[in-house]
């Protein structure tokens, strides 16, 4: 146990050495550590239309005004004015006198078809069109209801929209999620580096000589990733609480990650064993990470579903039999590893 400890106190002396580790270590905490400033900023790139108060003007024209114009009156933010035709509806969006030009015309069959004019590349189109989409879809639902009586048959119902505040949404289904998961990733490179550069340098064999044996050296650099991801968790989720978003299920959500960083430290050791070289090992690292998280995701209780759910304390029985579950496979693949590179060795 001695020798575990050493060679892991050396793995986390080495960190100080890995600039691209640290440097995302402190992208974390500056998002954990600030969250309450970032959130509207992040949110408004996940969800431009959770943006409060944006204000658009549009220009429109046709003999479907009016209908539109009723349209933006239940739309909050968008105004309409008429205008004649649709080339003066055009010229104000050119002087800059509305934000974007809708010209609506009924067809010879009853339809209404819209053309749309938005700005090209600037800093307000994204919130211009988030706009726009909602008062045609507003639009669309009014003509729906108004024609509903002509139709032979009755539509399918509506789903009622959600209330749900998108910061909520974005906080416990992105952003907690996101800051348990990076360190699992982190702590599997920090393996993969330290296997390849032990034996690209030549220290694998100096360690070997020393009484320690070859299972004990990738215990002690096991011991050391896996021990600083729920580490880096906790305190990221510290500073979301200080920051005034409750996290439920501390203990669960870390067990979680901390079977699911044994497993991708297995997935690791094993890469590196077969790949020596590091730039191939990182390769491979990197895509077995992602064909296995990307698997994992489209589960329906999937890691980042479960450590949302986990997180409002919305988690059922079948979470808690997930987490179990995670454990017994991390624990066996690490294991089956451990076993493989004590028999064949490392970089054969």
């Amino acid at each position: 146990m001695d020798s575990r400890l050493t060679i892991a106190g050396r793995e986390l002396a080495g960190l100080r050495a890995e600039k691209t580790i640290l440097l995302a270590i402190g992208i974390q905490l500056f998002i954990a550590a600030f969250s309450s400033f970032l959130v509207v900023g992040l949110v408004s790139m996940y969800d431009p239309g959770a943006l409060d108060g944006a204000q658009i003007e549009v220009a429109a024209a046709g003999d479907a005004v009016d209908d539109l114009e009723r349209a933006a009156s239940e739309v909050p933010g968008a105004s309409v004015t008429p205008y004649d035709d649709a080339d003066a509806a055009r010229s104000a969006f050119e002087r800059n006198a509305a934000d974007a030009v809708v010209v609506a015309t009924r067809t010879e069959s009853g339809r209404v078809s819209a053309a749309v004019t938005a700005p090209d590349a600037t800093v307000e189109t994204t919130v211009i069109v988030v706009q726009l989409r909602e008062l045609l879809r507003t639009y669309e639902l009014n003509e729906r209801e108004r024609r509903a009586s002509y139709l032979e048959e009755s539509p399918l119902p509506l789903p009622d929209r959600s209330d749900t505040s998108p910061y909520f949404t974005f906080t416990y289904t992105v952003l907690i999620p996101l800051l348990v998961f990076l360190p699992v990733f982190i702590s599997g490179s920090l393996v993969v580096d330290s296997i390849t550069e032990e034996l690209d340098q030549g220290t694998m064999e100096l360690l070997r000589v020393a009484p320690v044996t070859l299972a004990e050296i990738v215990d002690g650099k096991a011991a050391a990733a896996i021990g600083i991801a729920p580490a880096q968790a906790l305190l990221w989720l510290l500073l979301l609480e200080a920051n005034g978003t409750a996290v439920a299920n501390v203990g669960p959500i870390l067990a979680l990650m901390t079977a699911l960083t044994t497993l991708v430290v297995a997935v690791a050791v094993g890469i590196a064993a077969v790949a020596p070289d590091r730039r191939a090992a990182q390769l491979l690292y990197s895509v077995a990470v992602l064909v296995l998280f990307g698997g994992a995701t489209a589960m329906a209780g999937g890691p980042a579903n479960a450590v949302a759910r986990l997180a409002i304390d919305s988690a059922g029985a079948t979470t808690g039999v997930l987490v179990v579950t995670y454990a017994a496979i991390a624990a066996a693949a690490y294991l089956g590893v451990r076993r493989v590179v004590s028999v064949d060795g490392l970089g054969r």
